[in-house]
């Protein structure tokens, strides 16, 4: 008798769509994959009632959440809904004592309500900066990786995770993170699976050794 596939669902980083997972590769005969793409959220919108939104959308809800960056951050709200999930973040946070300072002083000052968002919505503004093959490539990875460029979501998202208030990590959540993350450096996380050499974007770089660890952590059940 086949046992039922898991569910395991996918949010990934800020601005970033499906195509970040592109390299993740879970046994078809295990799991189901389902990637949650970021809706935009509405005017005001609160990050609980944004998580319950993402929530709605997952049908099995003791299926593993998986998150990547500020996508971690989602699924650890989203568990307030579904308390039966189990939840994996990947290059994220579990609480604000493992954000850089830089974090709490552009809450304090506000930064993030002048952030230029408007120049990354077209890529073509980018392009007047590019100089060299070097920076064309990178200008390539924005445009397949970073493709939520709707201006209304990334003031929204950008707010939510410099403003995000948990102090208290939950003990249940497992995480993965390299220790060459410049964004959310090792030094302020804890208790971590490492991946050696692993970046941020280390989900795309890293793929395999990623994958690796997450295997590990889905085959506890």
């Amino acid at each position: 008798m086949h046992q039922p596939l898991v569910h395991v669902y996918l949010i990934p980083g800020m601005a970033a769509g499906p195509e970040i997972f592109e390299n993740i590769h879970l046994p078809s005969d295990r799991f189901k994959v389902i990637i949650l793409e970021w809706m935009i959220p509405h005017p005001e919108e609160s990050l609980e009632d944004y998580a319950k939104r993402m929530a709605d959308r997952v049908d099995d809800p003791a299926g593993y959440l998986v998150g990547v960056s500020f996508g971690g951050v989602m699924a650890q709200e989203m568990k307030a809904f579904l308390p039966e999930a189990k939840v994996i973040i990947i290059s994220s946070v579990k609480s604000r004592a493992e954000l850089p300072k830089r974090f709490a002083l552009a809450q304090k000052s506000k930064l993030y309500q002048v952030l230029p968002t408007g120049l990354v919505v077209n890529s073509r503004n980018l392009k007047r900066f590019a100089i060299g093959p070097r920076s064309k490539k990178r200008l390539e990875l924005y445009d397949k990786f970073l493709s939520v460029r709707n201006k209304q979501y990334l003031d929204w998202a950008i707010k939510m995770m410099i403003c995000w208030p948990r102090e208290t990590p939950d003990p249940e959540v497992a995480h993965i993170h390299g220790d060459k993350d410049i964004v959310f450096p090792i030094k302020n996380i804890d208790g971590a699976a490492t991946v050696a050499g692993g970046t941020h974007a280390m989900v795309i770089y890293r793929a395999k050794s990623v994958t690796q660890e997450l295997l590990k952590l889905l085959n506890q059940d």
